[in-house]
């Protein structure tokens, strides 16, 4: 009669392989990033850094577009409004700590996204898009007009933090502290936040939001509360956005009202299609190449946008899949060849 035991037993190795199995084959992917100090110049460091932190929110953006079907273009709300916190936090508050920037900054994004997704996720398509369009352009129109609280143009200047509640101080050489303990601290965010998100896009609760995506009606019919589970995927996509802004700020210095207008929400949805949004580690991939190749294009030409545009363009139309699905494929014939 009581078979739950039993059946839980055939299934928890398969569960055990699906988590364990994936961990595995990223250990020499974790031993490379954590050796790259040791092996690059500090500014490809530096720059490494934006592409986690991008790969961050691109990893929160991915959980809304590739498992929910939810395309935002507000989602430069929570990355600035987070980025933001942590300028008022220094500004008024004259607190300067990694871990109370982390903390402000993420719940911050949580209610606003609760804000947000009670107003949009009643919707689908085109609707979903433009509300969290217009919602984020409400912000950027707030931070231009309170000039006196935000700075206006001018933004908010962040200085480097203190990391680990006060342990790690910045040292006289700003850039050596943002490439060697500063790449750590974000490697081990990145981290959490990737096994966090594993986690969650293999539940039941991650099942549940492909179902929606694949045929909302037949979720419904099932008795999967739809309106409820987009809720929070969207909340939790907010927050690992907004964890991404707060890491973004103090590495930056220097927080504008440009972190919350619509071209920055246009960036993050670009990463996350040009690395291949059907797939987990396609947006993270996405992100480091875009963080490459707009530092590029901006030390070559003055007219960088155009020369990102056209290549960008370039590359979603020669590989429609993403670069996870040009690696995928080069990885298949690579195993057919005898």
């Amino acid at each position: 009669m009581n078979d739950a035991p039993e059946t839980a037993s055939v299934f928890a190795p398969t569960v055990r392989r699906a988590v364990a199995s994936p961990a595995i084959s990223l250990i020499p992917l974790a031993a490379v990033l954590v050796a790259v100090p040791y092996i690059v110049p500090s500014y490809q460091e530096v720059l490494l850094t934006y592409g986690l932190i991008m790969g961050i929110a691109a990893l929160g953006f991915n959980l809304l577009l590739g498992y929910t079907g939810l395309l935002s273009f507000g989602h430069a709300a929570f990355f600035g409004t987070a980025a933001y916190v942590a300028g008022f936090l220094v500004k008024y508050l004259h607190l300067a700590t990694m871990e109370g920037f982390l903390v402000a900054g993420v719940g911050a994004c949580v209610v606003l996204a609760l804000l947000f997704g009670v107003v949009c996720v009643r919707y689908t398509r085109i609707f979903f898009a433009i509300l969290t369009l217009a919602l984020s352009q409400v912000l950027w129109g707030l931070a231009l007009k309170y000039f006196w609280i935000t700075g206006g143009t001018d933004g908010l200047r962040i200085p480097t933090p203190s990391l680990l509640g006060g342990l790690l101080a910045p040292s006289g050489d700003k850039l050596l502290f943002l490439s060697r303990a500063y790449y750590y601290y974000v490697l081990a965010v990145f981290g959490l936040c990737l096994g966090a998100v594993w986690l969650i896009v293999h539940s039941p609760f991650g099942k549940a939001l492909q179902a929606i995506r694949d045929n909302e009606t037949r979720a419904r019919f099932v008795g999967i509360p739809v309106p409820r589970y987009r809720l929070i995927a969207f909340v939790v996509s907010g927050a690992l956005t907004g964890l991404a802004g707060v890491l973004w700020a103090p590495l930056n210095g220097l927080v504008t009202p440009d972190v919350l207008y619509w071209p920055f929400s246009g960036e993050i949805v670009f990463m996350t299609v040009l690395g291949g949004f059907q797939s987990f580690a396609g947006p993270i991939l996405g992100a480091v190449v875009y963080t490459y190749l707009k530092s590029y294009a901006i030390g070559v030409t003055t007219y960088w946008q155009a020369l990102l545009g056209l290549t960008l363009v370039v590359l979603v139309r020669v590989m429609p899949s993403g670069l996870i699905g040009v690696l995928s494929r080069l990885g298949r014939r690579e195993r057919e060849v005898p």
